[in-house]
C-alpha cells in the first residue's frame, strides 16, 4: 500500500513543478484549503484528500514592485496580484505577459508553471505565474 502524499507546502510545491495546482480538501467538512495545512481551520479535523484546482481566476488586487528582493530585481518593475480562483479560494501570484497598463482589477488570469524562473538559494521552489487568459 503506497503512502499518502502528507498536506505539507513542500508536497503542494511538488505538484506545482508537475504542472498541478492542488489543494488539500477536507474529508469531514469538505473546505478546500490553499496552500495545504495539516489542520482543517473550519471542523478542526486532521483528515485531508488532495484536489485538482482549476488554475485561472479573477484578479482582486494588485501591486507594482519597483524595489526587488536580489533574486527578482533584474524583473523589475512587476506586477503582483493576489487572484480569486473556484471555491473562493485565493493565491498571490506574479502577472506577466501584459503590459502593466493594461492590468485591470476582474480581468481573468490564467496560472502558468515556470521552472526555469530565477531560483532563490534556498528553497528551491518552482515557480508559477499568471497571465491573461
Amino acid at each position: 500500500m503506497s503512502e499518502q502524499p502528507q498536506f505539507t507546502i513542500e508536497q503542494f510545491y511538488k505538484y506545482i513543478s508537475q504542472g498541478k495546482l492542488m489543494g488539500g480538501k477536507c474529508k469531514k467538512c469538505g473546505k478546500i484549503h490553499l496552500p495545504p495545512r495539516p489542520l482543517c481551520d473550519k471542523c478542526f479535523s486532521k483528515e485531508f484528500e488532495w484536489t485538482q484546482i482549476q488554475p485561472k481566476g479573477k484578479l482582486l488586487t494588485y501591486t507594482i514592485i519597483y524595489v526587488a528582493p536580489p533574486q527578482f530585481e533584474q524583473m523589475a518593475p512587476y506586477a503582483v496580484g493576489i487572484i480569486q480562483l473556484e471555491n473562493d479560494l485565493k493565491i498571490p501570484g506574479m502577472i506577466r505577459d501584459v503590459e502593466r497598463e493594461r492590468i485591470k482589477i476582474g480581468m481573468e488570469l490564467t496560472m502558468q508553471f515556470d521552472t526555469s524562473a530565477v531560483q532563490s538559494q534556498w528553497p528551491q521552489w518552482p515557480r508559477y505565474y499568471f497571465k491573461p487568459a
